[in-house]
């Protein structure tokens, strides 16, 4: 399970003593992973570069022979909490970067400045109104999210207002549509997918998302990944009409 991230995550000199001044005994394999996601989490957010060496310097050079499957451990628990992927940007310094899995701006922070990304929440929204019959009911979204101590009106640490981010963010920037329920007294509100999330983002894409969260694979969910297949067919073919329908 991910570590608990608390407001001290904006303290960097925190992070530094808490990677500097393992206490003996706790130097084990097993706690490399944590230390290392913590550390990717504090460049991202303070948007430096990731180097392969401060990331050896963090889990200790000794430990050098198992860097490529911590890293990989590390960076799992990352994208099924962030929905972000760790790409190597270059290979003669050995950098790499949290990359956001849809083109959210300022790389799935939203809003500008420095930050965490916002995209996790974007991708298991997603994840619910297709699960939904591909509109979910707002009561819906909330009583989920609530799973994820994400609550309307109180501010995340993370999320900041979590509905003004889904209601209003996502929406004016077309990952999200927001409407209200025909004949609905007193309203009700739900939500579908916006026109940057079909651009961005398929169901067979959320669906592995959401299977990598539940630790498992699409097809476990076999309904959902039926319509994921047609999706993905009515897709392609799209693409093909499209390719030569422009050929003249």
């Amino acid at each position: 399970m991910s570590p608990q991230y608390t407001p001290d995550y904006d303290r960097a000199n925190a992070y530094e003593a808490a990677y500097y001044t393992e206490n003996v005994g706790e130097d084990s394999l097993t706690r490399k992973p944590g230390l290392l996601e913590q550390f990717l989490l504090y460049k991202y957010k303070m948007k430096q570069p990731i180097l392969k060496e401060d990331m050896l310097k963090i889990i200790g050079h000794h430990y050098e022979d198992q860097f490529p499957e911590i890293l990989k451990k590390a960076s799992e628990r990352i994208e099924i909490v962030f929905a972000v992927d760790l790409k190597e940007i270059d290979s003669t310094r050995q950098s790499y970067d949290l990359i956001s899995k849809l083109k959210l701006p300022n790389n799935g922070r939203v809003r500008a400045g420095r930050g965490l990304p916002k995209t996790g929440l974007l991708m298991n929204i997603l994840g619910m109104i297709f699960m939904k019959g591909n509109c979910a009911a707002e009561e819906d979204i909330w009583k989920f999210l609530g799973m994820m101590q994400v609550y309307a009106g109180r501010k995340h640490f993370i999320y900041g207002e979590p509905r003004k981010l889904i209601t209003k963010d996502l929406v004016r920037l077309q990952y999200l549509e927001y409407r209200q329920v025909s004949n609905s007294d007193p309203p009700r509100y739900e939500l579908l997918w916006g026109p940057k999330a079909q651009a961005e983002t398929s169901k067979m894409q959320v669906l592995e998302f959401l299977a990598k969260v539940n630790d498992t694979i699409p097809s476990a969910f076999p309904s959902y990944y039926e319509e994921a297949l047609r999706d993905e067919e009515a897709r392609a073919s799209d693409r093909h009409w499209y390719y030569f329908g422009n050929i003249k």
